[in-house]
């Protein structure tokens, strides 16, 4: 009997969901079994298992397997418990005092990115997204920066099967230009989204990640064209980009 024989089927079942949450791309059953050496029909068996209850979902391929909405809520809600919660919503409020719009923390979900936290500007005049709002991945800063994070052949494969649907004129429209774009904001660390989403509307987002790099959300802040300028939003980012540090701190201390 092997040293991998000697681990318990329920903690198996957990370093399967390990090596898939800290791989950059799906990974076959042979591939997550090359970090647990078990039987080949022991790690397919589980596989099976974990997609029967909805926490693995298979790629087109029909091979590779990666994380679900299951396992992906399972995450939220063991990072967003309520410690976690309320010291994330008095670091937005921080962030909202000092940029002096509407501040918002958002997660992707199977259909778009999710408002998972937000803390609103005082201005009158202003953009109605609550918590809970779904919008685009390829039009929001939000959906770019994470969209951004993605190893390039990921993201690549993200784009290709995306609806590239056209809400503003300045949508961007094609796989090739989106993906340009988001290589230039992996670079820069930072996503713009000048009246794509929403006309009239600029924000800018940063990823929040965890000690190791390793995309969590996105922060972001956005207010009407009229107050808030492209070039104006960017003379901010530092603000952002500290902001997301100080989550990340606040999510592993």
């Amino acid at each position: 009997m092997t040293d991998a024989d000697r681990i318990p089927t329920n903690l198996r079942t957990l370093l399967i969901l390990e090596i898939l949450g800290r791989a950059d791309e799906p990974l076959t059953p042979t591939q997550i079994n090359e970090h647990l050496d078990l039987p080949k029909q022991t790690v397919h068996r589980l596989c099976t298992t974990l997609e029967q209850e909805g926490f693995l979902t298979r790629c087109a391929d029909g091979k590779r397997m990666k994380p679900a909405r299951r396992l992906m809520d399972l995450g939220a809600g063991l990072i967003h418990s309520a410690r976690d919660f309320h010291s994330r919503h008095q670091i937005l409020e921080q962030i909202a005092q000092r940029v002096n719009e509407a501040v918002n923390y958002v997660v992707p979900q199977e259909s778009g990115m999710h408002y998972l936290d937000r803390v609103d500007t005082d201005w009158p005049l202003r953009i109605q997204l609550p918590v809970g709002s779904h919008v685009p991945f390829h039009c929001t800063a939000s959906g770019k920066a994470y969209m951004a994070s993605m190893a390039p052949a990921a993201r690549r494969a993200f784009v290709a099967a995306l609806d590239l649907k056209p809400l503003t004129e300045a949508t961007i429209l094609t796989p090739a230009a989106l993906l340009e774009e988001l290589a230039q904001i992996r670079k820069q660390g930072f996503a713009i989204d000048n009246g794509e989403f929403m006309e009239g509307m600029v924000a800018l987002a940063v990823p929040v990640t965890d000690p190791s790099g390793r995309y969590l959300a996105s922060l972001a802040f956005h207010g009407p064209s009229q107050r808030l300028t492209v070039a104006q939003a960017i003379a901010q980012k530092t603000i952002i980009q500290d902001g997301a540090e100080k989550l990340r701190d606040s999510l592993f201390e």
